[in-house]
């Protein structure tokens, strides 16, 4: 009997696995792009990250929270403190006066990312149950973060440009939004991003394509801001250690010279 058991056991669990690789190997592999932050030498693009902010202050601060920031980090992507204080100067935040009675006031360079909602029921009443995730480390947190997000983006595909196989396959109705790099390709979130969904300050042309690159740009940066840091430190202990071992290289030689 207890043989019996154990078979059941491993053949269950054969079963579960064998569903859920057939479940991953439907959906496609994100496509390789290339990015200016990839690489032992790569550095953020400043001014498509500056876009990207743009992107989520207008479009995706209404759902997404991104509380590991606060305003005055916007500095280290090249702007300055009174344009830092120009782009925040609308965004009022919760706080209590001297009497300790809830009120808002302008947000301060030194306050985090204003979150959308109050907490995490609150967002999920008003996401149909369940509350989206802070974006802070979003990029760190997905496989292939910044190709997988780029082709979340740009990968809805209409109800109408569905075929009858995939409508079938994975049961979506006209109220669904299909995405084609989602995990089982049904997801809860409406597409975010359009054509022309912001305007952008420096004149460039807000295409689909360009907003998802300008936000994955800046969300890479949210999720490591001191990254260009910590390569250039690398780089610098990589050539002290290659000195350091050419001169005990050339010590050893003069050293053991004489034994010879």
């Amino acid at each position: 009997m207890r043989r019996l058991i154990v078979s059941g056991a491993i053949a269950l669990a054969a079963l579960v696995t064998g569903a859920v690789a057939i479940a991953a190997g439907s959906t496609p592999q994100a496509p390789d792009r290339k990015w200016h932050f990839e690489g032992p030498f790569g550095t953020y693009d400043r001014a498509a990250a500056q876009r990207g902010y743009q992107v989520y202050q207008e479009v995706c601060s209404a759902c997404h929270s991104l509380s590991l920031l606060a305003y005055r980090n916007l500095m280290e992507l090249g702007l300055t403190e009174n344009q830092v204080k120009g782009l925040i100067k609308d965004i009022v935040v919760p706080d209590l006066n001297d009497e300790g009675q809830p009120v808002e006031r302008p947000a301060r360079l030194s306050d985090r990312f204003k979150k959308p909602f109050a907490n995490d029921l609150v967002a999920a009443a008003a996401n149909n149950g369940k509350a989206p995730p802070d974006l802070s480390v979003i990029v760190k947190a997905r496989a292939n973060g910044p190709n997988y997000l780029y082709a979340l983006l740009t990968g809805y595909v209409p109800f109408d440009k569905l075929t009858p196989e995939q409508i079938k396959a994975y049961s979506v109705t006209k109220d669904d939004n299909f995405n084609t790099y989602f995990p089982g390709h049904r997801i809860a979130m409406a597409p975010p991003l359009a054509d022309d969904k912001v305007t952008y300050a420096d004149g460039t042309k807000a295409t689909l394509g360009q907003q998802s690159s300008d936000v994955t740009e800046f969300l890479a940066w949210a999720s490591e801001p001191h990254m260009e840091d910590r390569k250039r430190t690398g780089v610098r202990v990589i050539l002290f250690l290659l000195a350091m071992a050419g001169l005990m290289y050339a010590v050893k030689r003069q050293v053991w010279s004489d034994k010879h």
